[in-house]
């Protein structure tokens, strides 16, 4: 097809800033990375401020792989990601296949009371004494059931099932289906998108889960990464400072760009094999209906 001068051009500014904005993307990731690998002395040497670094160490990331607690926390994030994606995706599915039958009795009070905590939150001290009051202080579910249920994934999941076809669900129906059946043979196996999408969002949030730890969990060999990593970068902001004529850095300055890198690798790995249904996912689950 041939095109004319403005389209062209068109597609040469769209070229442009696309590019730019891609830059623009990668550009805090690179320097991170660049900050992680360059020595402090180095890192000195140019202001602070380094790209490309010209001197290569490891020092950073083998101080934080040699401290005792990393290893523990790293485990203990992988065990409150890995369960609580669990219990989201499978708390949310049992409550958005029904929210998504327009003749359930009573849909319409629950619907709201769902959508009232959008709104309205019970506030952190009566969260706390909940939580006490369970018994869950100094376990991983303290860091997994106050957020059990995420409203907005809940309504992307209910208006994904909301535009199913109809018509297979009533045809096993007519074939001596119950609907439990009909959610686990049919509905879930046609909601591998959603799901994917859903669980990414889930398992980036119990991942860089923060607040609910520091809060709930006392015991350190029960603290995940994001608590044991800020507890790392705290003592080593404490520590001297180093100083020189233009600049002054904290000691820690490569270890917090390490501690970053070591914080959001498994959710950059984890990543590419889900895009595909991650796009088609947000695209179903929240444009139509």
């Amino acid at each position: 097809m041939i095109q004319s001068r403005g389209e062209k051009i068109f597609g040469v500014v769209n070229i442009i800033f696309l590019t730019l904005l891609s830059v623009a993307t990668l550009f805090p990731v690179m320097y991170i990375v660049s900050v992680s690998l360059t020595p402090l002395e180095a890192l000195a040497r140019h202001g602070g401020f380094r790209i490309i670094p010209a001197e290569v160490t490891l020092d950073a990331y083998r101080f934080l792989l040699n401290t005792p607690l990393i290893p523990r926390a790293f485990l203990n994030s992988v065990i409150i990601t890995v369960l609580g994606t669990t219990a989201n995706l499978l708390l949310t599915t049992l409550l958005a296949y029904p929210l998504s039958k327009k003749l359930l009795p009573g849909r319409t009070p629950v619907l709201g009371a769902v959508l009232f905590t959008m709104l309205f939150g019970g506030g952190l001290v009566p969260t706390y004494i909940l939580i006490k009051n369970l018994g869950l202080i100094d376990s991983y579910w303290s860091a997994i059931l106050p957020g059990a249920i995420s409203t907005y994934n809940l309504l992307v999941m209910k208006s994904f099932f909301e535009n199913m076809p109809e018509d297979i669900m009533e045809a096993a129906r007519i074939d001596g289906a119950g609907e439990m059946r009909i959610l686990w043979q049919i509905v879930l196996p046609l909601s591998k998108p959603v799901i994917a999408t859903l669980g990414l969002f889930y398992a980036v949030a119990h991942w860089n889960g923060f607040f609910d730890a520091m809060m709930f969990i006392n015991d350190v060999k029960l603290q995940p990464l994001q608590v044991v990593l800020r507890n790392v970068l705290m003592d080593a902001m404490r520590a001297e400072d180093f100083v020189t004529d233009q600049v002054v850095l904290l000691p820690g300055e490569t270890i917090k760009m390490a501690a970053i890198v070591v914080a959001m690798a498994p959710m950059l790995a984890v990543y590419p094999w889900i895009q595909k249904h991650f796009t088609k996912g947000v695209l179903l689950g929240s444009i139509k209906g």
